[in-house]
């Protein structure tokens, strides 16, 4: 399962894991959200509604580039620097070109929507 995200000129594509989770997620696509900062090294998005926690659990290996849900928030949290995990975070998949597209600051809009296959650059 591949999505493609898209804002501020940015266009780049994520493979989902096979969770619960990601499947949900799919299943809400396609989606226009708003993307913002937070932190120091993660965009977040709000989804229109909490996705299912069926199958969430402590994982390791965290890295740039993962694509998390954060369950008491109920948002995507797109991770553009090192982080680690902590209790609530579901790791839906990974970005396929890598986190640099994150680095754009500031709050626009996104469109999150389905797509056959990643585009590499």
């Amino acid at each position: 399962m591949y999505l493609r995200f898209v804002f501020a000129d940015e266009d780049f594509t994520a493979t989902l894991e096979d969770n619960p989770s990601a499947r949900d997620l799919f299943s809400m696509l396609p989606l226009d959200l708003k993307i913002s900062d937070y932190s120091t090294n993660e965009k977040i998005a709000y989804l229109p509604r909490k996705l299912t926690e069926e199958g969430s659990g402590r994982f390791e290996s965290e890295a740039v580039g993962d694509l998390c849900y954060y369950a008491p928030w109920g948002n995507l949290a797109l991770f553009h620097g090192p982080y680690r995990w902590s209790r609530g975070l579901i790791r839906l998949g990974r970005l396929d070109q890598g986190a640099k597209p994150l680095l754009v600051r500031g709050e626009h809009l996104l469109r999150v929507e389905i797509v056959s296959q990643p585009h590499l650059r």
